[in-house]
């Protein structure tokens, strides 16, 4: 694996849903190291561009290509892109009733283990690893006998994703409005979290509509999207610049 090369490449990518095309000629760059920040009004694309990265069905892409660790990825499904190092946290994460979080948890993991030919662990071996990470994300153990995320609060599901990307060492963390909902108090723990797994192997892409999470999460690079595309790139000055201005002044 070449940690000179960018962890991921976007280039020239067109996408649809129901014949309807969301990105049009997406370009980006995104080396080992750098936060990034999406951000752009509502219907410009973000969310789409998550998913699409991330693998899933329902978005067609038209040309172009998306590079992850020197390799186009367009062929694979969402699971083998997962094993390879690409995480999305969703904006609303789903219920998984009558599944502990800490079996969920453990598949995922073990699943992972299988696809790089490393050794499972049974339950035992996994509550302590779990038990770790579970303090980067303030979460007590008793999360981990609980359904997932069912009857969790809005922070609690987000920490809860925040402790999957941790878990499973994501390279490429795609973190689609991770603070959409959440009091400042879930909101510092969240960032701390993500401040405390990052480094320079890794990479994040922080979706998100506010520049108050930028003051958690300092982001090397802030892209405004619009219409599909990136129109503007800056640092995180562009961002404090946004939520004085708005949108408007950038076209």
């Amino acid at each position: 694996m070449n940690l000179n090369l960018p962890i991921l490449e976007i280039k020239e990518l067109r996408a649809s849903t129901n014949n309807n095309e969301i990105l049009r000629n997406l370009n980006l760059t995104i080396n080992r190291g750098e936060v990034h920040a999406i951000m752009g009004p509502n219907g410009s694309g973000k969310s789409t561009f998550s998913k699409i990265i991330a693998g899933h069905p329902a978005y067609e892409v038209l040309s172009g290509d998306i590079i992850f660790k020197g390799s186009s990825i367009l062929k694979l499904d969402p699971e083998e892109r997962s094993h390879l190092g690409i995480f999305l946290a969703f904006q609303y994460p789903i219920e998984i009733p009558g599944v502990s979080n800490e079996d969920f948890l453990r598949l995922a993991y073990n699943s992972k283990q299988k696809f790089l030919q490393k050794r499972e662990v049974d339950p035992i071996e996994f509550f302590s690893i779990i038990n770790e990470k579970l303090k980067l994300v303030d979460m007590s153990s008793v999360f981990l006998t609980r359904n997932v995320n069912e009857g969790f609060s809005g922070g609690e599901k987000k920490r809860n994703e925040i402790l999957q990307m941790i878990l499973l060492e994501a390279e490429l963390s795609i973190l689609d409005e991770t603070d959409s909902g959440l009091d400042i108090d879930a909101l510092k723990i969240i960032s701390k979290g993500i401040n405390n797994f990052m480094n320079s192997n890794k990479s994040i892409i922080l979706i998100t509509h506010y520049q108050r999470l930028l003051d958690y999460i300092k982001p090397d690079y802030v892209h405004v999207m619009q219409h599909g595309k990136i129109i503007k790139t800056g640092t995180s000055e562009l961002a404090k610049e946004l939520e004085i201005k708005g949108y408007e002044w950038l076209n």
